[in-house]
């Protein structure tokens, strides 16, 4: 078995793939890698990665079964899902959505 695992992380029009260790959290992989999970209050803010505040959320294709109350709301409703609660043991994708305060989303404009 491998030691890591290749996680694509598509940020806007940028797409790169890096190589985590199997078990990490996806939240610490991706902050440890200067991808930025965060919003600009909540990534000074936040619960550690707890699951508490629900700041961290990441759209991830083909994710892990939910184990974590929120993250089987945000597969059931389709927001996304708290990276603090995904432990990386297979290849993902995963898509940072943009926030602004809180860790809240940018509401959908309609033009």
């Amino acid at each position: 078995m491998c030691d890591t695992v290749p996680v694509t992380v598509v940020d806007g029009d940028e797409r790169s793939t890096v190589d985590v260790e199997r078990g990490r959290t996806l939240r610490d992989a991706l902050r440890d890698n200067g991808f930025a999970v965060y919003g600009s209050v909540s990534k000074h803010a936040n619960c550690g990665g707890r699951g508490l505040c629900g700041t961290c959320g990441v759209e991830v294709a083909s994710a892990p079964t939910p184990t974590h109350w929120h993250d089987a709301a945000a597969a059931r409703f389709g927001y996304p899902r708290l990276s603090c609660r995904i432990t990386v043991d297979e290849p993902l994708t995963v898509r940072l959505v943009e926030k602004v305060l809180w860790g809240q989303l940018l509401p959908e404009r309609s033009d």
